[in-house]
C-alpha cells in the first residue's frame, strides 16, 4: 500500500485527475478521491490548489462520460422501475427538482444519498447537459476546495480524519440545511409562476 501511495505521489495532481475520472465513471471507490486530495494537499501543500482542480476536472470528465452512458441506455431502464403511478410522480418531482439532489451529494458525500443514483436518473430523464454539468462543478468546487485547505491546515491524514469524524453531523446538518433551502425555494418559484 505504501508503494502505491508513492506511486500518486510521484504522480502529484495528475494523480487526482486519474482517480477522480475513475471514480465518476461509475467504478466504486468510496471517499477515494476526497483522502486522496487530503493527502496530497498535506504533502505538497503547494500544490493544494492545483490537485483540487485537476480533481474537479476528473470528476467533470468522468461524470459527462457515465451521464451520456445513462442518457444513451438508461431511459428504457427507467421506464420498466417509473412506469407505475408512484413511479411517475417520483419522475415529474426528479425533472423538476432533481438538480438539487444532485447538488447535495456532489457538495458533500454522504452514503444513505448516492450520487451516482441521481446522475442516473438526470442522464436518463433528458435533463439538460450544461445544468447538470454546472450544478455539478459548483458542488465539486467547494467540496473539493474546502478538503484541499483542510488537508494543508491540518497537516497529517491522522488530523484530517479526526476533524471529518467529528464534524460529520455538521455536515450532514449543513447538507440537509441547503436541500430544505432549494426545495423551499424552488416551490415557492413554482407558486410564482402558477400566480401569473
Amino acid at each position: 500500500m505504501s508503494q502505491f501511495w508513492e506511486l500518486l505521489k510521484s504522480l502529484g495532481p495528475w494523480s487526482l485527475l486519474i482517480v477522480s475520472t475513475v471514480e465518476s465513471l461509475g467504478i466504486p471507490n468510496p471517499g477515494g478521491t476526497d483522502w486522496l486530495l487530503v493527502g496530497m494537499a498535506i504533502a505538497r501543500p503547494n500544490d493544494a490548489a492545483l490537485c483540487a482542480a485537476m480533481a474537479v476536472l476528473g470528476s467533470l470528465i468522468g461524470t459527462a462520460a457515465f451521464f451520456d452512458v445513462m442518457r444513451r441506455g438508461g431511459e428504457r431502464l427507467l421506464k420498466k422501475y417509473t412506469s407505475s403511478e408512484r413511479g411517475a410522480k417520483f419522475r415529474m418531482w426528479f425533472q423538476r427538482y432533481g438538480l438539487v439532489t444532485v447538488f447535495i451529494p456532489a457538495l458533500v458525500p454522504l452514503p444513505f444519498l448516492p450520487f451516482k443514483v441521481f446522475a442516473a436518473c438526470a442522464g436518463a430523464m433528458g435533463v439538460p447537459r450544461w445544468r447538470f454539468m454546472g450544478v455539478l462543478a459548483v458542488g465539486r468546487i467547494v467540496r473539493y476546495s474546502a478538503l484541499a485547505y483542510l488537508g494543508v491546515k491540518l497537516g497529517t491524514v491522522d488530523n484530517s480524519k479526526a476533524w471529518v469524524k467529528a464534524h460529520t453531523w455538521h455536515m450532514v446538518f449543513f447538507a440537509v440545511g441547503i436541500f430544505l433551502f432549494f426545495y423551499a425555494l424552488l416551490r415557492f418559484l413554482d407558486r410564482e409562476t402558477v400566480e401569473q
